[in-house]
């Protein structure tokens, strides 16, 4: 474990290089007020009158503009090139809970790196939010309300089984695998429950849900 660069009692919001617009940035800063950049994310906080805290990467993206705007209190260079940018500011950032946005689209292969590092790190409290949807890794139980007939896909990133209570088709019994089952487009039919025998299941829901989302991974902390 990393000495943190970042530590604080309320939650944090990661800034990406990937697809963001100035409402989601918004959105997350208004639920998590301190704001991380990762490498070149922060061109985009700056365009719009952004400051973050710091700026956490190796720092092959950060053009010389932003370099000088930010200056060096608050540039932090991990040279190792072993994990993202995502990863290294998620392992240096202490938070009950962090927002990332800029971490899904554009770049499939860095989407699909932030979602390994969800599932890798699993005494992070994370969720991503993307242009229509919000990915978290789910505790081994998940408490959750939700409108009838919401939307609700489970992605498996290692073998694992688990319960369900409130979903239209139940996964009792479902041995889940990122190259087996999976549970795409599942529905809500209720208060939802699910316990899982891994933390290794990443939920993807509705964009509208993440205040219920945050909600309910505070209760499950």
């Amino acid at each position: 474990m990393f000495p943190p660069i970042v530590s604080k009692s309320t939650p944090i919001t990661l800034l990406g290089g990937g697809e963001v617009t100035l409402d989601t940035l918004s959105e997350a800063l208004t639920l998590a007020p301190t704001l991380v950049a990762c490498d070149g994310g922060v061109k985009f906080a700056l365009e719009n009158n952004t400051q973050p805290v710091a700026v956490i990467g190796d720092m092959d993206s950060i053009d010389a503009g932003s370099r000088a705007e930010i200056g060096a209190d608050r540039l932090f260079e991990v040279a190792e090139q072993d994990t993202t940018d995502f990863e290294k500011a998620l392992l240096r950032c202490e938070a009950p809970l962090m927002l990332g946005v800029g971490f899904t689209g554009a770049r499939l292969d860095h989407e699909l790196a932030a979602f390994s590092a969800l599932a890798k790190h699993d005494s992070k409290v994370v969720i991503l939010i993307g242009g229509e949807d919000v990915v978290f890794r789910a505790p081994k139980t998940l408490r959750l309300d939700l409108s009838i007939g919401t939307r609700f896909s489970l992605f498996p990133m290692g073998n694992l089984r688990g319960t369900s209570e409130g979903l239209r088709w139940p996964i009792d019994g479902v041995e889940f695998a990122p190259h087996g089952r999976i549970g795409t487009s599942n529905e809500v039919s209720g208060p939802v429950i699910l316990t899982f025998d891994a933390p290794h299941m990443l939920v993807i829901l509705p964009r509208e849900a993440l205040r219920s989302v945050m909600d309910a991974l505070y209760s499950a902390a």
